[in-house]
């Protein structure tokens, strides 16, 4: 187990006593995490296979507000996570954690975190193979370095796709932009539907098999949709055409969008604001469960269409820089 020694300011929580009461039970018994007692794992080769390697991390005040609930950081955590590795058609192993406590994290709120990540890694089939725990004086920051398995030189990757193939995307987008506003009290949100699907994002895991069947190229959705088919006409060396009008939206964004002024503007601040995790892929023939919403073309770039009318767009969405 890769748990070195707390740095940092003096904690009066017992590091390894912590280990133990929160995280070991996380390893489910692994047994290459040595019930998360020794200073590696390791993890045996499954022949036929290839590891694919993901890794996000939250920050407060960034990825979630200061007043989250830690259950719900750690349950958020890890489905961004997990969401890689369904865009990539991957059965889900095992994880590794890195988090720094704020000296305000006491030993509830940090039971409280670990009980969410433990829950959402449970559903997953994930054991917690190991990580690091630290103190710092600076915001909550977690970050997962999460594990799956495809069959050798399955992996769906962004860099698939071919002229003729369709887009499509497989659920609603701008919810994860609407849920921030909702989440900070700027729109109304009466039944708490788009606070959640910024809280609790999906991580779409039940289109593996569709993806590792059908799809030649797959992301997920979270810098935004148009950033994110950016870096698949990138990533494949193609034009990829999209129409806005074309894009799934849930009741509550297609409410709030007849409510503004300025139709096209607000559709497309929709389709840049990012964290949907829902999971666009392009493929020849159409994907069950998917909306198309666009076509793959010669060239390279985005171009963005409102009703076949191509659409000037300042902004593709999040920009880590």
């Amino acid at each position: 187990m890769v748990w070195p020694k707390m740095s940092g300011p003096k904690s009066d929580l017992d590091e390894f006593g912590e280990i133990a009461r929160l995280f070991r039970p996380l390893a489910r018994g692994a047994p290459g995490a040595f019930a998360l007692m020794d200073d590696a794992a390791i993890i045996a080769q499954r022949p036929g296979f290839d590891m694919v390697v993901t890794k996000d991390a939250l920050v407060e005040g960034v990825h979630v507000s200061f007043d989250e609930a830690p259950s719900l950081i750690g349950r958020k955590l890890a489905r961004v996570n997990l969401s890689d590795l369904a865009a990539k058609a991957a059965e889900p192993y095992a994880a590794f954690l890195a988090i720094a406590w704020p000296q305000r994290y006491d030993a509830t709120a940090r039971a409280a975190f670990a009980a969410g990540l433990g829950a959402e890694l449970r559903d997953a089939g994930v054991s917690l193979l190991g990580g690091d725990t630290v103190s710092t004086p600076g915001p909550l920051t977690a970050s997962l370095t999460l594990m799956g398995w495809v069959v050798a030189g399955g992996m769906v990757r962004r860099g698939g796709a071919q002229v003729g193939d369709q887009v499509m995307v497989s659920g609603p987008i701008g919810d994860g932009w609407l849920g921030l506003s909702a989440v900070l009290g700027e729109i109304a949100d009466p039944d708490g539907y788009l606070a959640g699907r910024y809280r609790l994002p999906p991580a779409r895991l039940d289109l593996r098999e569709a993806l590792r069947a059908q799809a030649s190229a797959a992301a997920d959705v979270s810098d935004g949709l148009l950033a994110d088919l950016d870096h698949i006409a990138a990533a494949s060396k193609v034009r990829i055409v999209a129409d806005l009008d074309l894009v799934p939206l849930s009741k509550p964004a297609r409410d709030w969008l007849a409510a503004q002024p300025d139709r096209a503007v607000s559709l497309t601040a929709l389709a840049t604001g990012g964290d949907d995790y829902e999971v666009i892929a392009t493929s020849r023939e159409p994907i069950p469960g998917f909306t198309r919403i666009g076509t793959v073309v010669e060239g390279s770039g985005l171009e963005i269409h409102r009703s076949g009318i191509p659409q000037p767009i300042a902004r593709l969405g999040w920009s880590h820089g």
